[in-house]
């Protein structure tokens, strides 16, 4: 994000003594990304952040995709995935990966009992369903349906789930989220044709600072295993921060589609993009309004990505088949489009209520070993009339 934020107490400047009641220093943490060259805020701590006392490794959290297979669309109902009590981290359900970004979903019911970090990128996080809360480092954001959250490469963070009927679509990157440079001035701020604005974004509510000791645990994911990181003070023990860099939501249904006469390319609905990724939102729009107009989209080929659609609600006008929570892969090499009769059945509608999130990839994507048991294994052939 391009805008600053500035929330509990900080020094009038950076990098000069800032002590505490007792005449102990704050201890200053410069947070940032590419280096020193990229966006970056600064937070004070009770405790040094360095100040873990035990390490160790927890897991491998490498993995398993299957082997390449025939060249083909793909569906998985992801509604038929394990849904065992778990959290928002290790109950996680990897559909799909390749090095850029990993997709998965899960249904958290508890609440973490440990901390979290993500220490190979950033993460997005879709409400499909539930509320809550998510207490990070530089403060608590609540979280709706629709909701997007934005949470920056080693944010420690952890979810405060309200319902036990929750459903996360998952995006976990090796690099960054932002919003789409085409949409942006040269300093950053969102411009008049964008399909949001500042105003649609949401960051941390409120600064808690906690002081207690005792023994505390932060899960670190990186290099392919999940890292323990044991401190004596509690995590979330910043008195306060500054700068560009920290966790936000933004909701789907604040985005504002952009129409036209005739059927519009599927950048239209791109909200954010990432290194050989971009994110789209589908939702609730006019139709295209020229008299001649074919609503449904045409076929085309994915010459060098492929296409990801995570299916939130509503009548899907190109599609059968597919429902609620799908999440369907089009791999680049073939064309895709529209099923049989849907270019027909959409001529002289005036709108779709479909609500999707569509994720793009410039590499190709892996399907997960574990996907195949929740897989629609004749959405390849739906494409042939009978």
């Amino acid at each position: 994000m391009s805008t600053y934020l500035q929330k509990g107490t900080i020094p009038r400047k950076r990098h000069t003594i800032f002590r505490k009641e007792d005449g102990s220093l704050f201890r200053e943490q410069v947070m940032g990304t590419k280096g020193f060259s990229g966006i970056q805020s600064i937070l004070y701590h009770h405790n040094p952040p360095t100040q873990f006392y035990k390490s160790a490794i927890y897991a491998e959290r490498k993995v398993d995709y299957e082997e390449q297979g025939a060249l083909r669309p793909r569906h998985f109902f992801t509604d038929q995935a394990a849904k065992e009590p778990c959290d928002a981290v290790m109950g996680r359900e990897y559909v799909l990966g390749n090095d850029d970004i990993l997709i998965g979903v899960v249904s958290p019911s508890e609440k973490m009992n440990y901390f979290y970090r993500n220490s190979d990128g950033d993460e997005l996080l879709f409400v499909h369903r539930g509320s809550g809360k998510i207490e990070t480092t530089f403060g608590t954001l609540h979280y709706q349906s629709g909701d997007y959250i934005v949470i920056p490469i080693g944010t420690i963070y952890r979810v405060v789930p309200n319902e036990s009927e929750s459903k996360f679509l998952i995006v976990e990157t090796n690099s960054w989220i932002t919003t789409p440079k085409r949409y942006r001035n040269e300093f950053g701020q969102l411009l008049e044709h964008s399909p949001f604005c500042e105003r649609d974004i949401k960051g941390p509510e409120q600064l808690e600072t906690f002081t207690e000791k005792g023994e505390f645990e932060v899960r670190t994911k990186s290099r392919n295993y999940l890292h323990l990181h044991y401190y004596a003070h509690h995590p979330f023990d910043v008195v306060g921060w500054d700068g560009y860099l920290y966790p936000w939501i933004f909701n789907i249904a604040d985005f504002e589609p952009i129409t036209g006469r005739i059927h519009m390319p599927p950048p239209i609905h791109q909200t954010f993009e990432g290194h050989n990724f971009v994110i789209c939102s589908f939702v609730p729009r006019l139709y295209d309004y020229h008299p001649e107009a074919i609503p449904a989209p045409y076929f085309h080929s994915n010459i060098d990505s492929d296409e990801v659609l995570y299916y939130v609600e509503g009548n899907f006008m190109s599609r059968k088949g597919v429902k609620e929570e799908s999440i369907t892969l089009h791999p680049s090499g073939i064309p895709h489009g529209p099923h049989p009769g849907k270019a027909e059945d959409s001529i002289g509608k005036k709108e779709t209520l479909e609500l999707a999130v569509m994720i793009d990839t410039f590499n190709p994507l892996k399907v997960v070993k574990k996907a195949q048991t929740f897989e629609d294994e004749n959405y390849q052939y739906s494409w042939v009339e009978k």
